[in-house]
C-alpha cells in the first residue's frame, strides 16, 4: 500500500510544479502589458492641470505689485501774473508781478536693486520751466511713506533714478526681460498710479516696435524720442514711470506716453523698451547726477532725398540726399559739409533717401566717425564726420505732439 501512495504524490507533486509554471509563463506573455517588471502595476501619469492666461495674469500682478511705488513730488517754483486781473476784463492794461507757486505732481516707479534704487520717468522728478523738486515721498505698496532723493537721470532718454536711504523693508527688485525677444500680439500689463489711484493694474498687448515720436511737455516744449514700445495697454496720468511687464512677471518696458486723443488717437501707449532701461541704468548708476544725452547720432545737417526739382536746381543726375542746411559748429559744419552737396554713400553703401541716410547716422554711437562719399559741385570727395550726441529737446508744433502722462 505505502509502496503505490509515495509514487502517486511524487507524480502530483511534478505535476503541481509543471502547472505552476506554465501559468506563469502564460502570464508573462499574455499580461505583459498589464504588470511592469518584477509583476507590480504599470506606472499611471496624472493629465498636466491647464493654466490658463488670467491664472498667469493675476500671478504676474501679485509677483511685481509690491516693488512698484507711487511718487509724490512737491514742486516749487515762480510764475509771472497780473497785479490786477479785474483790469484786464475791462481792456486794460495791468502791471505784472512774480508770484511764488507750490504745486504737487506724482508718478509712478518701481524697485531695480536692492541698494534702495527706483527707476521712474524723468519727466517725473524733473519740474518744467526752471521750478525745484523739494520733497520726493515714495509711497510703498504697505503704505509706508519714505523720503525720496532723485540719485540720477537722463533727459534725452527719459530714465531717472530716484533713491531711499535706509529703509529695512525694501521689496525685491522687478526682474528685468530681454525686450528684443518680444513679439506683436503678446500680453503687456501695466502696473501703476493713474489719478493717484493705487496699485492699478491695466492690460494690453505688444502692438508695434521701434517707433519715433514727439513728446510735449507742460512747459510748451516737445522731445523726440526713438525705438519706443507702442502698446495697447491703457496709459494715463501717473502712470508714467510704471513697469510695464510680460505674462511671466518680468519687465518688458517702462510707461511713457500715449498718443494725443485730440487727435482722434484711442489705445496707443509708447513704453521705453526693457533693454533700453537696463542700458541706462548701468550708466545712472556709474554716473550719479542730471545728463542730457539721447544716445543718438547727429551730425547737424538737415537732408532731403533727391528728387527731379533738386536735380534740375544742384546740376546733378544722380541719386542720393542732398544737404538743405549745415548749423554752425556741428559735426557737419566741421568737416566741410556745405548746402547743396550730395550724400552718395555711407559707409561704402548706397543711399538713395533721406531715411537710408538718416538711419545710418542715429546707428552710429556718439564718438565715432562715419565715412560720407559726397558730389559737390561736380567732384567728388570723401569726407569723415566724426558723429555727436543728438541735443534732447526739438522744438515742434504742438498740434504734432504727443502726450506725457
Amino acid at each position: 500500500m505505502k509502496n503505490r501512495i509515495i509514487p502517486t504524490l511524487i507524480v502530483a507533486l511534478v505535476g503541481a510544479v509543471i502547472g505552476s509554471f506554465s501559468m506563469m509563463l502564460y502570464a508573462s506573455t499574455h499580461f505583459a502589458g498589464v504588470a511592469g517588471p518584477g509583476n507590480t502595476p504599470p506606472a499611471v501619469s496624472a493629465a498636466p492641470l491647464a493654466v490658463s492666461d488670467q491664472d498667469r495674469i493675476i500671478s504676474a500682478v501679485k509677483r511685481v505689485a509690491p516693488s512698484v511705488v507711487a511718487l509724490n513730488v512737491t514742486v516749487n517754483g515762480q510764475q509771472i501774473v497780473p497785479s490786477d486781473p479785474l483790469a484786464q476784463l475791462f481792456g486794460q492794461q495791468s502791471p505784472q508781478r512774480i508770484q511764488r507757486y507750490h504745486a504737487q505732481a506724482s508718478g509712478s516707479g518701481f524697485v531695480i536693486s536692492r541698494d534702495g534704487l527706483i527707476v521712474t520717468n524723468a519727466h517725473v522728478v524733473r519740474p518744467p520751466n526752471g521750478a525745484n523738486v523739494s520733497k520726493i515721498e515714495v509711497v510703498f505698496q504697505n503704505n509706508d511713506r519714505v523720503p525720496g532723493h532723485v540719485y540720477a537721470m537722463n533727459i534725452g532718454a527719459d530714465v531717472a533714478l530716484v533713491k531711499v536711504d535706509d529703509y529695512k523693508k525694501l521689496p525685491p527688485p522687478v526682474e528685468i526681460a530681454d525686450s528684443s525677444k518680444l513679439q506683436a500680439g503678446q500680453w503687456a500689463i501695466a502696473i501703476g498710479e493713474p489719478w493717484q489711484l493705487q496699485q492699478s493694474v491695466s492690460l494690453g498687448v505688444v502692438s508695434g516696435f521701434n517707433r519715433d515720436e514727439v513728446i510735449g511737455n507742460e512747459s510748451g516744449t516737445a522731445q523726440e524720442f526713438k525705438g519706443l514700445l507702442q502698446i495697447s495697454t491703457p496709459i494715463n496720468p501717473g502712470n508714467s514711470g510704471g513697469p510695464l511687464i510680460d505674462i511671466d512677471g518680468r519687465l518688458i518696458g517702462v510707461n511713457q506716453s500715449t498718443a494725443n486723443p485730440q487727435a482722434g488717437a484711442q489705445g496707443i501707449g509708447f513704453a521705453i523698451p526693457s533693454n533700453t532701461v537696463r542700458e541706462q541704468v548701468g550708466l545712472l548708476e556709474k554716473n550719479p547726477g542730471v545728463h542730457q544725452g539721447t544716445g543718438v547720432g547727429y551730425i547737424g545737417a538737415a537732408l532731403a532725398t533727391v528728387t527731379p526739382n533738386l536735380r534740375v536746381q544742384l546740376n546733378y543726375k544722380g541719386d542720393g540726399v542732398a544737404v538743405m542746411q549745415v548749423i554752425q559748429g556741428t559735426p557737419a559744419d566741421q568737416a566741410g559739409l556745405q548746402p547743396g552737396d550730395v550724400i552718395q554713400k555711407v559707409n561704402g553703401k548706397d543711399v538713395v533717401n533721406y531715411s537710408d541716410a538718416v538711419a545710418a547716422i542715429k546707428a552710429t554711437k556718439p564718438g565715432q566717425s562715419i565715412a560720407l562719399e559726397v558730389w559737390s559741385a561736380g567732384v567728388r570727395k570723401l569726407v569723415d564726420v566724426k558723429v555727436a550726441e543728438r541735443p534732447p529737446d526739438t522744438m515742434v508744433p504742438q498740434q504734432q505732439q504727443q502726450q506725457q502722462p
